[in-house]
């Protein structure tokens, strides 16, 4: 038996302002959720000429998407809900538990802000973001990145938040008064403090990282005066970490260096694991169920997916990247994996064997709808909301064979005017050559790029193959 790792591209959507954060909902009954944070660089709008004017900064604008996923629509199966219009987003986070029984998502913002919503449902069978409450936490700073203490425990809610001023701010959350309180702020970085992140199995300790290149960790119990640990393992600007909520003590950062490090929390002098992904580690998402599955957004190279199980368990030095998806033109920022197990790719239609005439003209409409997908493509305007939008993208790797891959595996299989037609012509063919597909459920993804202000919704799975021959 072999088996290959697939990928398909469900629907891209053009976020008309630059794509920077995307999170689905965690909350049982919400899994479908989807949202996307905005940040826009403007213009102040030219009321004259004189020099009070051209000196004006620009304006950090943005607009946070709401989207609900429905696996029934075929060939647009994300649909936009409701958007939001707000200072740019930095970075966004949903509770990992409900509060007052409803789902609460986090924003951290340009103007220095964190800022609560709540979900709730409407009465068009559908759901909305409602204001719950905002702090600020310091002047003329940019808050850039939030974490939840939930990750493993549900009690007490707080949210630690890096800002551009290298400082730290934790903050209370009561739901019960739906509000939010400043209880500790500190500097922790020279330059911007990128990233911070609870250690979810004692939340007492902190992680943050800076552009200073350093990775450190607090601990609350003692007190923000030192850190408890300073790591330069690292080589550049540190920004982005997640612990890991199935295995205690797990850790993975990452850098504008490039490299993906796995790290035991109890030894932060050397990592279990150095993995090099060829581009700034913007975000890094363990899986929601898989203790040893890593998302990377790697910012000029795309997201991977890399297998740290070696790297837990045996202390493997490198991580092998399971899968690419490389088709963003712009910066990988955002990404995320969804709860939602999705079923494979259905056939909504019985093959039968197709007349010349047919045939020919099923080649003809598939050749002019790949040729308007590279055109869209090229011309980052990528669209992919109909049946001729569809953009299909297959990547074919042996089980054991990880460390072989490289993003010349990809291959574009182009947009189609008859996507069941065509996928049931390749299942005849598949049996008629002996082979017998095993399909499992795979997992639902979501990422982002920046100037292409591009969202991409994907599903990665595994299949096994039995030959009959």
């Amino acid at each position: 038996m072999e088996a290959r790792r697939t990928a398909r591209t469900l629907q891209v959507v053009d976020t008309e302002y630059s794509a920077d954060a995307v999170e689905w909902c965690p909350i049982d009954k919400w899994h479908h959720v989807l949202t996307c944070g905005t940040y826009q660089l403007k213009n102040p709008e030219e009321k004259g000429s004189g020099d009070s004017e051209i000196n004006k900064p620009q304006l950090r604008q943005g607009r946070l998407y709401l989207y609900c996923f429905q696996q029934k629509q075929l060939y647009s199966p994300l649909t936009e809900v409701q958007r939001i219009e707000m200072p740019a987003i930095l970075d966004l986070k949903w509770c990992h538990v409900p509060m007052a029984g409803y789902p609460v998502l986090g924003v951290a913002n340009a103007e220095g802000s964190l800022e609560l919503y709540n979900l709730t449902p409407n009465k068009k069978n559908s759901c909305s973001l409602e204001p719950m409450c905002s702090v600020k936490l310091g002047p003329e700073s940019l808050a850039l990145s939030l974490d939840w203490s939930t990750g493993k425990w549900h009690e007490p809610v707080k949210i630690i938040s890096s800002d551009s001023k290298g400082c730290l701010s934790l903050v209370s959350v009561d739901s019960s008064r739906s509000a939010m309180a400043v209880v500790s702020q500190w500097k922790a970085h020279d330059f911007e403090a990128w990233i911070a992140a609870f250690n979810y199995w004692n939340t007492d300790v902190i992680y943050s990282g800076g552009d200073d290149s350093k990775l450190k960790g607090w601990d609350m119990r003692t007190g923000t005066n030192k850190p408890a640990f300073i790591s330069t393992r690292h080589s550049m600007g540190v920004c982005s970490i997640q612990n890991n909520p199935h295995k205690e003590h797990i850790l993975a950062t990452g850098s504008y260096d490039e490299h993906v490090l796995i790290w035991d929390s109890r030894q932060m002098k050397q990592p279990l694991a150095d993995t090099h992904v060829q581009g700034g580690v913007w975000r890094v998402k363990w899986h929601p169920s898989q203790e040893g599955l890593l998302l990377a957004a790697c910012m000029h190279n795309g997201y991977h997916i890399l297998d740290c199980e070696g790297a837990l368990a045996a202390g493997q030095e490198g991580c092998p990247i399971l899968y690419s998806y490389i088709l963003h033109n712009s910066l990988a920022y955002g990404a995320d994996w969804s709860r939602l197990s999705i079923d494979a790719q259905p056939t909504s239609e019985p093959w039968s064997e197709p007349s010349l005439l047919a045939e020919t003209q099923r080649k003809k409409d598939r050749e002019q709808g790949t040729k308007e997908a590279v055109v869209k493509f090229q011309h980052l305007k990528i669209q992919y909301e109909s049946p001729t939008g569809l953009f299909d993208m297959v990547v074919e790797d042996e089980a054991d064979d990880y460390g072989s891959r490289s993003s010349s595996s990809l291959q574009t299989s182009g947009a189609s005017q008859c996507p069941s037609t065509d996928l049931a012509m390749k299942e005849q063919q598949n049996l008629k050559a002996g082979i017998n597909w095993t399909k499992k459920k795979g997992d639902l993804l979501a990422t982002c790029s920046f100037y292409d202000h591009v969202l991409h919704v994907w599903k990665w799975e595994k299949n096994n193959t039995v030959s009959s021959t």
